[in-house]
């Protein structure tokens, strides 16, 4: 998800501007509606949904005037496919409370990667996040609820903190568990909430023990999302477009 689309339009649909136009992508179980912007008389741009699965979808481009029925002006299909970044989530999402896998990702920590690479999976392995089908039951802490919190341990907010990833970090805090990850210490002694003020990162300390903590900006400037039942609306505050999600 999140990728700009760019239509182009045949001669005989250039019309004028009271005719609205929209892309409806239809999945197995999901169905995503999305406003577009016109570039210009021949040109409409769009970002694309985030899906619950690989699969390919039916794409058709509707067109609605007022005062006349929507015509579908084309379809095509178009694929999404499993990447580097949605396999890293799942991989988090599966080792949550894993302690020797999460002792494992300590090895991205060593190599120091540049700021650009930091941001770079930061953005892509929590947008992700957001578009796994996480159980349930699922917890920051993993599975194992019995566990206290004196008990030293690695948790994926040690992970997230430690990299400096804002906004997964911000992900994991709206989830079960995350509050609660945040008192942990690691046998090191170290807490997510001291690995933040002892690597100098005042956005994420701010983001954890701040109260009143708001969605990291260069979150919520990209997008807002408001759920409803089984249905989503985002706007894309970037190309000014929105997105209706229904679970079909």
């Amino acid at each position: 998800g999140d990728s700009v689309i760019t239509v182009q339009l045949t001669e005989e649909d250039k019309v004028e501007d009271d005719v609205v136009f929209y892309l409806v992508f239809t999945g197995s179980t999901v169905q995503h509606c999305t406003s577009t912007r016109k570039i210009n008389s021949g040109s409409l741009e769009t970002i694309s949904p985030g899906h619950d699965c690989c699969e390919t979808v039916k794409v058709a481009l509707c067109a609605s005037r007022e005062g006349h029925p929507v015509l579908v002006v084309a379809e095509e299909s178009f694929q999404f496919i499993q990447d580097e970044a949605y396999d890293a989530a799942q991989f988090l999402a599966t080792c949550a409370g894993n302690q020797q896998a999460l002792n494992f990702t300590r090895f991205l920590d060593r190599s120091r990667p540049p700021a650009a690479d930091v941001d770079f999976l930061d953005e892509k392995v929590a947008l992700a996040f957001r578009h796994l089908k996480l159980p349930a039951e699922w917890n920051v802490l993993g599975a194992d609820q019995s566990l206290t919190e004196d008990i030293p341990r690695e948790t994926l907010m040690h992970f997230a903190v430690r990299l400096g990833l804002l906004r997964l970090t911000w992900f994991l805090l709206q989830q079960p568990g995350g509050r609660g990850a945040l008192s942990i210490h690691n046998n090191e002694g170290a807490t997510p909430v001291s690995l933040a003020l002892e690597r100098g990162y005042q956005k994420l300390h701010q983001l954890l023990t701040e109260e009143e903590a708001k969605e990291p900006d260069c979150w919520s400037t990209l997008s807002h999302t408001v759920h409803s039942g089984d249905y989503s609306v985002k706007h894309h505050r970037g190309l000014d477009v929105y997105m209706l999600t229904a679970e079909a």
